[in-house]
């Protein structure tokens, strides 16, 4: 073996498909020697050097250990933005101080994130993403919250008339406090089954946007000039966000992403020796590379362990106040002390969701760009994991099942809906794991972590910092992959970069005026100034807009567009090379007989849409 040559792990490696692909070899061996990069499967030759450096692609299946070990790592990647979105949502509906409820939200949360995750890569887009929670919705439930009608009542000590005490029915821990004359239960409950009936009815409308075709049809006009800055803000709109989790410790967030270079970068290519047992030859001596493929968890347990001795050491204030309060390990301790063993959310479990249009209309917003955001992340997931674009078809589907999955999180009260997570997308890029196994492992995880609501507790005791330095790698990974995209545009047209600096300076620009300007949107109605504000403040939406529409009205050749080449990548000769680019995007035993039934051809979200054209081609091919 050379110095080139790595020994990577592939035991019961093979490929994760309904559909009857070339065989493959059959080897008992637990690692093989290979030159990296590694062989590519047959069918993709044609494959990006990106998937040449990937160790499991989309449709490669690790051994189950290294599934739900390489599952992990992005569940450690997303707990704690998801998390924070039940603990802010508790604040709103009055409910901030009552920590079993918050507990049992967030249980039901990330049951939700579990089930919405494997939907999504099993019968969604089928691409590798995490389905979190959705900040975009925090500021709609916010403007809600603050209506005369759902404002907090004082909560203060003085006003209870009764003392607060536990009601276990049904199995469900229930806080009854009595509040100037109040029902403490169904002050919280009711504004919860507010926000869910919004979430719901703007959920169903995306899952409408998806199922109908409408968002499918609109890709023919979507090229690299539109798909550069909404990935590209994705990323860069994200500053904020990972100033928030640094700050609590610059240090600790500076080693972990020292750490996580270190090991993914520098040391990708060193193995180290391990012992495994093998049926025929008992134990035998392998060299796995751990530092390439496990470089978020080996970067978080160092970290941990660091902020863990700091701790002890009472280096970090023990003031809840304190900035460096969130690096102390024992800063969520009561989550984990208050969080039930058990927990099983079901829907209506806060009683019946009310409707209402502002609570609609708010939501909507927030759907919207939920939407334009996934569609983004869709097309930079399917770049960094080295497959073709997704196509209509799958894109459809994708934000249909993410409709559908918010709807069922809407109707168990979760308190919030779910959307696809830019870091974990990023992610990959220093992973090198994009198998939708792995992901549907990290689905499994999060459901869990919300049965099992001490598990879920133990993951979120994850010091702020730590993952602070995560999430930084992992939103620049994403920025980077957006502006890869320029590849396929004449970068020597005036035209071209005319829209690229347009789209991503008034992407960044408006956004930024909006926060610092209340009220400035001002219609007249309430309902339309909450969705313009949401939609403006929106980085990706702004940015891929103006993309947009400049690069469908600006006159301009095809060439010069990067349409072309883009298109290229997408399109082919004929329908079977194809399907074998996009065979990745189509649903697993079932597609074969999709196509063979003209039925199934008028369908937006299946993969045989318009699968007629493909025949009508393969005949004209087969006459030359």
């Amino acid at each position: 073996m050379n110095d080139r040559e790595v020994c990577v792990p592939l035991t019961d490696r093979g490929t994760e498909n309904g559909r009857k692909d070339p065989p493959q070899e059959k080897t008992d061996v637990i690692v093989q020697c290979c030159a990296s990069p590694r062989p590519l499967r047959e069918g993709n030759e044609d494959v990006s050097e990106i998937a040449r450096q990937l160790e499991y692609r989309v449709a490669d299946i690790p051994p189950l250990h290294l599934s739900f070990l390489y599952g992990l790592q992005q569940v450690l990647l997303s707990i704690s933005s998801t998390i924070s979105i039940p603990i802010i949502v508790s604040t709103y509906i009055c409910a901030g101080d009552l920590e079993l409820v918050t507990a049992e939200i967030m249980s039901t949360f990330l049951f939700m994130c579990g089930v919405c995750t494997f939907l999504q890569c099993t019968i969604g887009v089928r691409l590798p993403i995490i389905q979190g929670g959705c900040h975009k919705f925090l500021p709609a439930i916010a403007a809600l919250m603050k209506l005369p009608m759902w404002e907090c009542p004082d909560l203060t000590v003085s006003t209870y008339v009764n003392a607060t005490h536990l009601n276990t029915t049904n199995g469900t821990s229930n806080i009854t406090a009595t509040v100037s004359g109040l029902d403490r239960t169904e002050i919280w409950q009711s504004r919860l089954r507010e926000i869910q009936g919004g979430i719901m009815l703007a959920s169903l409308t995306q899952v409408l946007i998806g199922a109908t075709g409408l968002l499918g049809w609109l890709l023919k006009f979507i090229g690299p000039l539109t798909i550069v800055p909404t990935i590209t803000l994705v990323g860069l709109s994200l500053i904020n966000v990972s100033i928030q989790f640094c700050e609590t410790q610059w240090g600790i967030a500076a080693l972990t992403l020292f750490l996580v270079i270190l090991f993914s970068l520098y040391l990708g290519n060193i193995t180290i020796p391990m012992m495994v047992y093998r049926r025929k030859e008992g134990c035998v001596n392998i060299r796995y590379p751990a530092f390439k493929l496990l470089p978020v968890i080996l970067a978080v347990l160092l970290a941990w362990m660091v902020c863990g001795i700091l701790t002890a050491a009472d280096v970090f204030s023990d003031n809840p106040k304190a900035l460096d309060y969130q690096a102390r390990t024992d800063a969520n301790l009561n989550v984990l002390r208050n969080a039930n063993w058990f927990f099983f959310p079901y829907p209506g479990q806060w009683g019946m969701p009310t409707l209402s249009a502002a609570s609609y209309m708010g939501m909507m917003a927030a759907t919207l760009t939920s939407i334009i955001e996934s569609v983004g992340d869709y097309y930079a997931c399917a770049r960094i994991s080295g497959e073709s674009p997704p196509p209509a078809h799958a894109v459809n589907r994708g934000i249909a099942i993410e409709g559908f999955g918010s709807l069922i999180s809407g109707a168990v009260g979760s308190g919030g809906a779910t959307t696809s997570y830019s870091q974990n997308v990023g992610a990959i890029g220093f992973t090198k794991i994009a198998s939708r196994r792995a992901f549907q492992a990290a689905g499994i995880i999060f459901l869990l972590c919300g049965v099992f609501g001490k598990f879920g507790a133990l993951l979120t005791m994850m010091p702020k910092p730590v993952l602070g330095g995560i999430v930084v790698i992992s939103f620049g990974m994403v920025t980077s992959v957006g502006l890869s995209s320029l590849q396929f545009v004449n970068l020597s047209s005036g035209r071209n970069l005319c829209i690229i600096g347009l789209s991503l300076l008034l992407g960044l620009m408006i956004p930024s005026y909006l926060q610092t300007r209340n009220n400035i949107i001002n219609t007249g109605n309430t309902e339309a100034d909450q969705v313009l504000v949401v939609l403006l403040s929106t980085s990706m939406f702004v940015g891929g807009v103006v993309g947009f529409l400049l690069d469908n009205t600006v006159p301009g050749s095809t060439e010069e567009r990067g349409m072309l080449k883009w298109k290229k990548q997408i399109s082919s000769d004929t329908a079977d090379d194809k399907r074998k680019r996009q065979r990745v995007y189509e649903l697993p035993y079932v597609t074969d007989f999709l196509i063979r039934h003209k039925v199934f051809h008028y369908i937006p979200f299946l993969p045989s849409f318009r699968a007629f054209r493909h025949k009508k081609e393969t005949t004209k091919n087969t006459k030359l």
